[in-house]
């Protein structure tokens, strides 16, 4: 549950601590993988490297409530339930539970994915989305990205996702096809198969 419960911690600080702030200062949810980990493209700067939230002024090690961690830094929670249904579903008086292990991990598979996807569509820039807490891009109506791990499979993924869905062996989901990072031996390769498949299928 470790894992898990770090996942469902960092999901649940980057909607609250960041993308919440950042909707009401500047108007977009969008956010970006920052050198340990991940951070807002527009003011607030803020940023979550491993299990610490980093501003101007401070870094504090993210434990306690949403609600403590604000108002340590300055900031307002802001939930973006207004914004789109799903999400996390952590509240801002929940206590967060961050493995410092378990945050590494999922921090090395969004460098790593952020990487391959820059690479994958060079005029792309990967968004790291608060929704779903996932990683992606679209490129011919095609989503390609990489996710910690969800409902779906439980660590962390590489998936290509096609706004027309798609009949073939390449695809294993109902929204496209996933398969664990562990058991890629290249994010490039596999995003290249989806874009075969897509175009083929």
């Amino acid at each position: 549950m470790t894992f898990e419960t770090t996942r469902r911690a960092l999901h649940g600080a980057a909607e609250l601590l960041l993308a919440g702030p950042q909707f009401d200062r500047s108007g977009t949810i969008r956010l970006r993988i920052t050198p340990g980990g991940f951070g807002t493209v527009a003011e607030p700067d803020l940023r979550i490297d491993g299990d610490q939230l980093v501003t101007n002024e401070a870094r504090l090690p993210l434990k306690g409530t949403c609600d403590d961690l604000a108002a340590a830094a300055g900031l307002r929670v802001r939930t973006l339930t207004d914004v789109y249904r799903d999400g996390s579903g952590v509240t801002p008086g929940e206590e967060l539970d961050v493995d410092p292990h378990a945050a590494r991990l999922i921090a090395d598979a969004f460098a790593e994915g952020d990487r391959e996807l820059r690479e994958f569509a060079p005029d792309q820039t990967p968004v790291l989305w608060p929704e779903h807490f996932d990683l992606g891009i679209s490129v011919d109506e095609v989503n390609y990205g990489i996710s910690p791990g969800d409902e779906h499979i439980a660590e962390p993924y590489a998936y290509v996702g096609p706004w027309r869905q798609r009949t073939g062996s390449f695809w294993n989901t109902a929204f496209g096809a996933a398969r664990p990072l562990a058991e890629l031996g290249s994010i490039a390769g596999f995003l290249a198969d989806g874009r075969a498949a897509a175009a083929k299928d």
